[in-house]
């Protein structure tokens, strides 16, 4: 596994972490974590019920109050803001390469949305599913 160092790599680790054990209490078998080519990384590769599940996780911190709700609204950047059509090209080949192997297999691409509270210890996942690269 890489060795994240920077703070915005330790964010997205424990977005990853937290995605991960969602998705496994959801049913879900994780394959794969930090598929790397050179060209892309796909963060997380699930299966359930036959269809394998590509997962970019996109982390932000913000202040949860009670119900998960965000306590600062004055800051407007959403997590699923990182996906511009550079990162969504790269995801596509990187999806492409790894069903190259995989055969006839259903897929789906999903944009894992997470806004971490470090100081309450809460998050809030939003999952966007299907999404068309």
């Amino acid at each position: 596994m890489k060795t994240f160092t920077s703070k915005s790599q330790k964010l997205g680790l424990l977005g990853e972490d937290i995605v991960c054990k969602y998705l496994r209490d959801r049913g879900f078998t994780i394959i794969e974590r930090n598929y790397t080519k050179k060209w892309g990384e796909i963060d997380i590769i699930v299966a359930k019920e036959g269809m394998i599940r590509f997962i970019e996780v996109k982390s932000a911190t913000r202040d949860l109050g009670p119900n998960n709700h965000v306590l600062d609204a004055a800051d407007l950047h959403r997590p699923e803001d990182g996906m511009h059509a550079a990162k969504r090209r790269r995801l596509s080949r990187t999806i492409q390469t790894y069903m190259a192997s995989m055969g006839d297999i259903e897929w789906h691409f999903d944009v894992a949305c997470i806004l971490i509270d470090p100081e309450r210890r809460r998050a809030r996942i939003k999952i966007m599913d299907d999404i068309v690269l």
